[in-house]
């Protein structure tokens, strides 16, 4: 009697779609992943610049527009790569303000229709343009 190895067409397909149930369940989870790790890096980096905008009114009474006087002459690139970051300063107010936005571009931007752009001021109130909310997506 000869003894048949291997697998047959049945196995195989049941195999195959058993992967591809597999990879439709992982897929978007990890997608959603990506778009998480990537606005948190934005976060870190905004946060760190307002914090760095403080330190920079305590030494000079004013807020700034540059990056460059925040240390930050470059973005880093896991952030630059998904969002552009913009700081605007008025000095011309008593008390004198400042808001960094931070907006997503590419793909960052049509998958993260929950949080979108995110910002925060002076005086530490955050805000997003998505859907979402505030606590959420900070």
């Amino acid at each position: 009697m000869k003894q048949d190895s291997g697998f047959t067409l049945i196995e195989l397909m049941i195999t195959v779609a058993v992967v591809a149930i597999l990879a439709s369940v992982a897929y978007p989870s990890y997608t959603r992943y990506v778009v998480r790790s990537n606005r948190a890096a934005a976060i870190s980096f905004v946060m760190n610049l307002a914090s760095k905008q403080e330190q920079y009114n305590l030494d000079a009474r004013r807020y700034t527009n540059l990056l460059s006087s925040l240390g930050a002459a470059t973005i880093p690139t896991e952030v630059s790569n998904h969002y552009t970051v913009a700081v605007t300063a008025d000095n011309t107010v008593a008390p004198p303000t400042y808001a960094i936005t931070a907006t997503p571009i590419g793909t960052q931007l049509t998958q993260d229709t929950q949080c979108g752009t995110l910002s925060i001021n002076q005086i530490g109130v955050k805000s997003i343009s998505g859907t979402g909310t505030v606590s959420t997506c900070w």
